[in-house]
């Protein structure tokens, strides 16, 4: 009784987890400009939202460990490789100006 309750319980985290990432992703790539995907060369803006929409779906509407999974993996792809080239590309991104040997106190000068 204990163990399924806990399997039960770990199965809506594991889901939220899912649903949580995937909602993020569709969110970042619907708010993304159309254009940044193209001068990124990735897939098309309707794209992502289609692949990112369904994995959404399937959290929500489908109980199914497989499709969870893929949706999940859809995510970290473009977590991984297309949020960061639409970074690029849009000119969004940490940097505010300075050097790229510039560290967290100045400027690295070699120890000069």
């Amino acid at each position: 009784m204990l163990a399924d309750s806990f399997d039960f319980g770990l199965w809506m985290i594991v889901n939220l987890v899912f649903l949580v990432t995937s909602v993020a992703a569709l969110v970042m790539a619907a708010m993304a400009r159309e254009d940044a995907y193209r001068a990124a060369d990735k897939k098309t803006k309707p794209f992502w939202l289609v692949i990112l929409g369904v994995a959404v779906a399937v959290n929500l509407f489908v109980p199914m460990l497989f499709l969870s999974i893929a949706g999940l993996i859809a995510s970290i792809v473009f977590f991984v490789d297309v949020r960061p080239a639409l970074q690029q590309v849009s000119g969004g991104g940490r940097r505010r100006g300075g050097s790229s040997s510039d560290g967290p106190y100045g400027p690295y000068n070699g120890g000069r």
